[in-house]
């Protein structure tokens, strides 16, 4: 039988920590005298006991590494667990949501995926505003540990092609992600702090920099407003897309570049890729608005560029109701969402790197077809590709379209018009933040929708940060077999 207690250790510490992290919007709304401190007071002191309770009770189990199993277990247990805890917060608030609407909120806010529920952000505490951004800033430098620690161990989704790009882990998943972390911890930090110096400089007040900046680097995407970006100057827009794009870029190549060496980061065929995609979504974006609005304006250009950046990266800002923009660059904007940044990022949905794993392999395919007696050897970045690496690839796909596919459905079934189940089946698995249509996008939010949908959403969010694989294989015969 598989020993639970070194993943209930693990997920009781973890917990413990985000009760700890509670204790700076406490401190934040104690200085804003509204009285909501004690929200935050309660929640943390609840949420620290029974963490350190499961902690103390799993101890005896600690062990030096985790079977492939308990690994599983801990990068779904912890995405489940912890969201349950940072939904305190909303329930006991100002905000006062349901359960199932504070799940949904703290579950968008550590998937990274923005999608909210809560209405009149712009009167809301600060502490509530603070615990969104923190939550999505933890949140993200999770995932972060988890793509380049947990799932190329457990070979999920073509992970494994970046095993060893900096760090090889060898089997030993928590001493080395302890090392993992503390290089990525200080460049992920130090990002923030640029990107909350930026904001400044672009018009921000110190409150609003630092939440966004959380949000910005996260690719979370949670505003103060209810109008996302339409209520920040135009200059915010600026800086958001430049440090939007910078958190999808592989963060072993920032942990290179402090190393003494800019190379891989500059030869890195993801980050080609991703730059280029940008480029090309965004010319065609600005010229379509270009021809079909007639003002080849810098707000028209700037407006295509910051909500290109955001959905393809999954942060999910907006600036303006891109629905209004014509059916274009509304089905432009849907795909756009599906491709995603880089692996290693903060970025979320599908990935760049995939695209050119399967680009790759339909090359060879055609080569092979034209030359049937040719030897053709799929290559990324130079190197050879293997066969389970291009399987883990395609299963990948599959599972995703598959996946998005029966999330649409399911929500069809709660009543959900056709956009809406569509958008935000791919906006939920994909972690981009808002759908289409006049409920979910960029102009609405999830409010709206019944429970059940919120469940569904919910649960897909999580899927979609975790690779879509590493969550069904526990719902396997086979898992509990081994």
């Amino acid at each position: 039988m598989m020993d639970l207690r070194p993943v209930g250790y693990v997920i009781g510490l973890m917990v413990m920590a985000l009760g700890l992290a509670m204790v700076f919007p406490l401190l934040l709304d104690i200085a804003e005298s509204r009285g909501e401190w004690t929200v935050f007071a309660q929640s943390s002191i609840l949420t620290v006991l029974i963490g350190g309770l499961v902690a103390l009770a799993c101890r005896n189990g600690v062990q030096p590494g985790l079977t492939i199993q308990q690994t599983f277990l801990l990068t779904t247990g912890l995405w489940v667990v912890l969201p349950v805890f940072g939904a305190l917060p909303f329930m006991l608030g100002e905000s006062d949501l349901r359960f199932v609407d504070a799940f949904f909120e703290a579950m968008s806010g550590l998937t990274t995926t923005g999608g909210t529920v809560i209405n009149g952000l712009d009167t809301l505490p600060q502490g509530l505003l603070l615990w969104r951004g923190l939550m999505q800033w933890l949140g993200g430098i999770g995932i972060i540990i988890v793509a380049m620690v947990f799932l190329p161990e457990l070979r999920v989704g073509g992970m494994q092609l970046f095993k060893a790009e900096a760090f090889d882990t060898f089997g030993k998943i928590l001493p080395r992600a302890t090392e993992i972390a503390s290089r990525i911890s200080v460049i992920y930090l130090a990002m923030t702090m640029m990107c909350v110096a930026a904001y400044m400089l672009a018009g921000m007040s110190t409150f609003d920099a630092t939440v966004h900046a959380m949000t910005t680097i996260s690719t979370g995407g949670m505003a103060n407003y209810d109008a996302s970006f339409g209520a920040i100057d135009p200059a915010g827009e600026y800086v958001a897309s430049v440090f939007m794009a910078l958190a999808a870029l592989p963060f072993v190549r920032f942990v290179q570049m402090t190393a003494g060496t800019a190379r891989p980061l500059l030869v890195d065929p993801q980050v080609r890729g991703f730059l280029m995609t940008i480029f090309v979504i965004v010319m065609i974006m600005t010229l379509w608005r270009f021809v079909q609005q007639g003002d080849p304006s810098e707000q028209v250009f700037r407006e295509s560029l910051f909500n290109t950046i955001s959905i393809m990266t999954g942060t999910g800002y907006a600036s303006e109701n891109y629905m209004t923009w014509g059916p274009l660059p509304i089905a432009v904007i849907f795909f756009t969402g599906l491709i995603g940044g880089c692996a290693g990022s903060t970025s979320c949905s599908i990935k760049i790197f995939r695209y050119q794993l399967l680009f790759a392999s339909i090359r060879v395919q055609m080569s092979r077809i034209r030359m049937p007696h040719g030897i053709f050897i799929p290559r990324y970045a130079g190197r050879a590709v293997d066969d389970d690496v291009l399987s883990s690839v395609m299963s990948f796909f599959v599972f995703f379209v598959v996946s998005l596919g029966v999330m649409a459905v399911l929500l069809s079934f709660t009543g959900l018009d056709f956009v809406t189940s569509i958008s935000g089946a791919a906006a939920a698995l994909g972690n981009i933040g808002p759908g289409l249509g006049d409920t979910i996008g960029p102009a609405g939010n999830y409010a709206p929708l019944n429970d059940s949908a919120k469940w569904i959403l919910s649960a897909s969010m999580l899927i979609g940060r975790l690779e879509l694989l590493a969550v069904y294989a526990i719902f396997t015969i086979s898992f509990w077999r081994s």
